[in-house]
């Protein structure tokens, strides 16, 4: 599919829809729970929807609707019937690997050909150290993945430095870890190195505490987790998604637009909310409201270059690449190696793309150093991957002509309604 798009001027309000990332933790942990749970404004996406398959195969009954239903299994997720398939969804993969190593019994998991380049390799390692039996069936250290439970508990050593998500699937899973041996009745002591995604481990955290599952920590470098614990039924509603976000705040800073959007809470832990105080630093202007913000930015003129540390929050550089090429300046991107291994390299891809646009733009190993200056139409390619087709289509609402980006239907992997959602803004975008 072709996303085609023409320079704009966008305006009025938009609802952001849920956190991608609160919703997966909340089908986790609904289907983890002993009872009934209500997910209000989930966002209903293909890495959702995966987790909801994924879960559903170890037992949990849900109803996805205008909310989500969840019955759980009570702590005793069943052994899956068949092969569990995260899709494009990094995050329902290894949350889902975690929740294989409680059941009895073999699970395989998979993922679609960028799912299966990613790397599992250092929690395949740490749930071997506490007592399950997981192995790569092409032994890369990638999906397909064979993992037979239940863990017993112990202590592991986890490289942190590619992806928190290996980190959040043990948070999550080991409270489940049956008291058995280990160091004391199946708990778990976890020594982490080089933690990124900070933002994101503060988030799984926040839920365990709203569940009331006991652990330890010594900053990012240590967790104890006791084993034989239970998660608890819950009503809560999901936040609007500031990764989404991102993309509607870029497009006003470099287009010169009043946007407002809705549904987004600047007390919420998610990480992507930095890029607020990013864009302001390049001059935009923006205000929090009591149910969302408002955004006023001056585009090409009026924008100035800065250096951020994208380490926390990795989905964001294809957007801000794209809003670096109009600021007044070299920009520079760092500290996210991590994006490298993500469902592209968004690294050299968005490189490679903003020259063919005229952008300036030089690729560190962990980052990119881009000189401001007036990009122009393309044709372009979207590598298959969400976050660069969208990032690309805002950088075609600033320039002449019409640029036009393929693999467009990667958007559904995390935001469908991101077109229509543009259009009612007033953004000339349409697919094809």
């Amino acid at each position: 599919m072709i996303l085609a798009v023409e320079k704009s001027q966008l305006s009025g309000r938009v609802r952001i829809p849920g956190s991608k990332s609160h919703t997966i933790r909340a089908v986790a942990i609904g289907s983890f729970a002993s009872g009934i749970s209500h997910v209000a404004d989930p966002l209903a996406s293909s890495d959702t929807l995966s987790a909801v398959d994924i879960y559903r195969k170890f037992g949990a009954s849900i109803t996805v609707g205008e909310g989500w239903v969840i019955q759980g299994t009570g702590g005793a997720p069943a052994v899956p019937d068949d092969v569990l398939d995260a899709g494009n969804s990094g995050t329902s993969l290894y949350i889902a690997m975690g929740t294989a190593a409680l059941v009895d019994g073999w699970s395989v998991l998979t993922g679609d050909d960028q799912i299966r380049s990613r790397p599992a390799g250092p929690l395949l390692d740490a749930l071997n150290d506490l007592g399950a039996e997981a192995f790569s069936t092409r032994g890369d250290g990638r999906p397909p993945l064979a993992i037979r439970g239940p863990m017993r508990g112990g202590r592991t050593h986890l490289d942190g430095s590619k992806t928190s998500q290996y980190l959040t699937s043990l948070l999550l899973n080991c409270p489940l870890a049956p008291p058995s041996a280990g160091l004391a009745a199946g708990d778990a002591e976890i020594l982490v190195s080089n933690a990124v995604e900070k933002p994101f481990i503060e988030m799984t955290l926040g839920w365990l505490d709203e569940q009331g599952i006991r652990y330890e920590r010594d900053g990012f470098e240590r967790f104890y987790v006791p084993g034989g614990q239970g998660y608890r039924a819950f009503d809560k509603g999901i936040p609007g998604d500031f990764s989404s976000a991102t993309f509607f705040l870029c497009a006003a800073a470099i287009t010169g637009s009043e946007l407002t959007l809705l549904g987004l809470d600047m007390d919420d832990s998610q990480g992507d909310k930095a890029v607020v105080d990013m864009l302001k630093e390049m001059g935009a202007r923006i205000e929090q409201l009591s149910n969302g913000i408002r955004i006023t930015a001056g585009g090409f003129d009026k924008l100035t270059a800065g250096e951020f540390d994208l380490g926390g929050t990795p989905d964001a550089l294809p957007a801000m690449a794209v809003t670096a090429c109009f600021a007044d300046g070299v920009t520079r991107l760092v500290n996210v190696p991590q994006a490298r291994l993500k469902e592209t390299d968004r690294i050299r891809v968005m490189r490679e793309e903003l020259t063919k646009m005229g952008g300036k733009v030089e690729e560190l190993p962990d980052g990119l150093v881009i000189e401001g200056t007036q990009l122009h139409a393309a044709r372009l390619n979207g590598h298959s991957d969400h976050r660069v087709v969208m990032a690309l289509a805002v950088a075609g609402l600033a320039c002449d002509g019409r640029t036009e980006v393929d693999t467009a239907e990667a958007v559904n992997v995390t935001f469908p309604s991101f077109v229509e959602l543009m259009q009612s803004a007033g953004a000339a975008m349409a697919t094809a």
